[in-house]
């Protein structure tokens, strides 16, 4: 039997908006936290804002999101579990906030950490209590034979937070698995950096929101 999820409206209600999670970012206290690969934080909320000024959706985007939202048992709230040293993260939350923006929907982002990195396969309050790991663990990814904390995750839950459908970490045209590793073998961490500047960045923010918009057209569809 599966356990009650512990998104409730109360929990909901604790994460940030988008413009409040960029403040949060620049904080001292967020920048004492552990990064991942052992590196030290970086302040990159100007580039997070950058990246939402420089989004922009389709009209077919936009109407399409709208019809979702429109639709009983449609989405309503999107969860969003994420840390800004994570160039998925940095990719897609600012496009999640121009999806909020034009549903609308109520949008709310959740750190995954405390003050430690995780890498736990399995995290848990007992050993991160200062976390959001039971919020991650409802949304873990199983690949390749293995477990992962990938984010982000996007949520998608309707008013009364029915669960509908979730997104993890990449749309699926983006096979970052293969990609990436081929790029730092020819051109180290600034081939990567330079990637994440390029359209290409650009693309897959997009195809996110064709992904998210596709999966809850179907959840809709078949649940009529």
């Amino acid at each position: 039997m599966t356990p009650p999820s512990v998104v409730t409206d109360e929990r909901f209600a604790q994460g940030l908006t988008f413009s409040q999670w960029l403040i949060d970012i620049a904080t001292p206290e967020n920048l004492a936290r552990e990064a991942s690969m052992n590196r030290p934080r970086q302040d990159w909320s100007a580039h997070l804002r950058t990246w939402y000024d420089d989004t922009k959706l389709s009209d077919a985007q936009v109407a399409a999101l709208r019809w979702l939202a429109a639709q009983p048992g449609g989405p309503a709230k999107m969860l969003v579990i994420a840390e800004e040293w994570s160039s998925d993260c940095r990719r897609d939350v600012p496009v999640f906030a121009r999806m909020a923006d034009a549903a609308p929907f109520d949008l709310r982002i959740f750190r995954r950490d405390g003050k430690r990195f995780s890498s736990s396969a399995r995290p848990t309050l007992a050993e991160a209590p200062d976390s959001n790991a039971d919020l991650m663990a409802e949304f873990l990814n199983d690949k390749n034979g293995q477990t992962w904390q990938s984010i982000p995750v996007a949520v998608f839950y309707t008013k009364d937070l029915r669960y509908l459908y979730h997104y993890t970490e990449y749309p699926a045209i983006y096979h970052k698995d293969t990609i990436v590793p081929k790029i730092r073998t020819g051109g180290g961490d600034k081939a990567f950096a330079d990637l994440q500047q390029s359209p290409f960045f650009r693309v897959w923010g997009q195809a996110a929101v064709d992904e998210i918009i596709t999966a809850l057209h179907e959840r809709l569809v078949m649940a009529g």
